[in-house]
């Protein structure tokens, strides 16, 4: 199987299937990347440890902090202890949810919007309903731009603003 059809099938695995815990799986919350394709993650307990991404999903399958995935448990390793069965994505986790299987410790999260799904309202513009003249103070000035104020006064009767510049270069040129 060539590189593009083996990343076309476990994309498609990865976004089309739709799983439940079984056994010893969990759902866990992964909470950083380690490097050499391992991930720490933390338990709706609390619990930290690394836990490993298979080889099939190297290269093809991205985690970033904040994402749930489904692990199951290994026995043989001190600091690994779980390696990545799936990653979950908002339709699988609304499926999970749905069949009563999502730990409710992780439910708080995802509607508290620590998961990245909502802005806080610190971070929005202001709302509509501000008067304008509200708005007017309200507005930040970039300092890191030099503004112009273009303005055209009434006693020049050059059309296009380059009659001056066009004047000093004729004059230079014939001196």
């Amino acid at each position: 199987m060539s590189k593009a059809t083996k990343r076309k099938h476990v994309a498609k695995e990865v976004l089309d299937d739709y799983v439940l815990p079984e056994g010893k799986q969990e759902i866990v919350k992964v909470v950083a990347s380690r490097g050499n394709n391992l991930h720490e993650v933390e338990t709706c307990s609390g619990e930290k440890y690394l836990a490993s991404m298979p080889t099939k999903f190297r290269k093809n399958v991205w985690i970033k902090r904040g994402n749930f995935i489904m692990i199951e448990p290994i026995e043989e390793g001190d600091k690994v202890k779980a390696e990545i069965v799936t990653i979950l994505y908002k339709e699988q986790i609304k499926y999970i949810k749905e069949e009563g299987f999502w730990p409710k410790e992780f439910a708080d999260e995802l509607h508290s919007g620590k998961n990245g799904m909502m802005i806080s309202a610190d971070l929005l513009p202001p709302s509509d309903d501000e008067s304008d003249s509200d708005v007017d103070t309200n507005l930040v000035v970039n300092l890191n731009r030099v503004y112009i104020n273009y303005e055209e006064s009434e006693d020049e009767s050059s059309d296009d603003g380059f009659g001056e510049l066009a004047a000093e270069s004729n004059g230079a040129a014939g001196s």
